[in-house]
């Protein structure tokens, strides 16, 4: 008989995700904080897959109305795709609204010493990339325009099957994946097990991701994201920095008043300094 062909295959996938990390069950203050969000950052949660984080309701043991929350984040654009920590009850609740259930994602470890950057790296002048990883007993953050308003949560890097640790640990790339044509709005592009470098611009809309650094020798005005299996030491790099948003090891930073002067159409490179992301004008070339 003949060999039958697979029809699929399952891959472990580590995808950056938002984690919208949910601390009121009043459906009309969600609606109007998260209008505001998506009006701040117009297209940044288009069409994203969202975790609906319930660990801020966990100790209130409230119940969730996920038909009426799933229709909010709809209405904004956005993909339910799971529930991330809760009660055993909320969880059920969740499954019933035919939503995934996400493992709860472990604390980040501290970063080795010797690899944070030089501590005279001057402040950025923005909000820190992520505030501290939380505990189990943690409540963890909150995106902003919810209550606990004004620090960017972390995007935990997340799979689909076998789960993969982010370590902490600098592991240099394997190789490079070098892209020399422009990358357009909506592409995606995935440099695994590698540094990514692009010759050409990268535009509003599209989204590099590399489990090394992230290199771009033109203009950056999409979505990169560097170290994403969990390399902290992980860097971005770009001739012209007009980034959307920029994120290394799920700590990112959101340029909701535009990238600061310093660093705006300028080569400048983003890394993280501890816990808090630095965006920082690269040095020019003396003559």
């Amino acid at each position: 008989m003949p060999r039958e062909e697979p029809a699929f295959k399952l891959k472990n996938a580590n995808l950056p995700l938002f984690v919208l990390h949910i601390v009121t069950d009043d459906p009309e203050l969600l609606r109007v904080q998260l209008e505001k969000r998506v009006r701040q950052n117009p297209g940044l949660l288009s069409d994203a897959p969202v975790v609906i984080g319930l660990s801020g309701l966990a100790e209130s043991g409230r119940t969730v109305d996920f038909s009426t929350l799933i229709g909010l984040l709809r209405e904004q654009g956005m993909c339910p795709a799971g529930a991330l920590g809760g009660t055993p009850e909320q969880r059920a609740a969740a499954v019933a609204a035919g939503l995934g259930l996400f493992p709860d994602t472990p604390p980040r470890p501290a970063p080795r010493a010797g690899t944070a950057p030089a501590a005279d790296a001057p402040d950025d002048g923005q909000s820190p990339g992520a505030p501290a990883a939380p505990t189990d007993h943690t409540p963890p953050p909150v995106l902003d325009g919810l209550p606990g308003d004004g620090a960017e949560p972390s995007i935990p890097p997340a799979s689909w099957a076998d789960p993969v640790e982010p370590t902490g640990i600098a592991e240099p790339a394997r190789t490079s994946l070098i892209i020399d044509k422009p990358v357009r709005t909506g592409q995606r592009i995935y440099a695994e097990g590698a540094d990514l470098v692009v010759l050409a611009v990268v535009n509003p809309g599209a989204e590099l991701i590399a489990d090394g650094d992230i290199h771009v020798y033109a203009p950056l005005r999409g979505r990169a994201l560097a170290g994403a299996r969990g390399n902290r030491s992980a860097r971005i790099f770009a001739q012209c920095m007009e980034a959307e948003l920029v994120t290394i090891a799920g700590y990112f930073q959101v340029f909701e008043n535009g990238i600061p002067d310093e660093a705006r159409g300028k080569p400048a490179q983003a890394y993280l300094d501890g816990e808090r992301m630095v965006l920082k004008p690269l040095a020019p070339m003396r003559a």
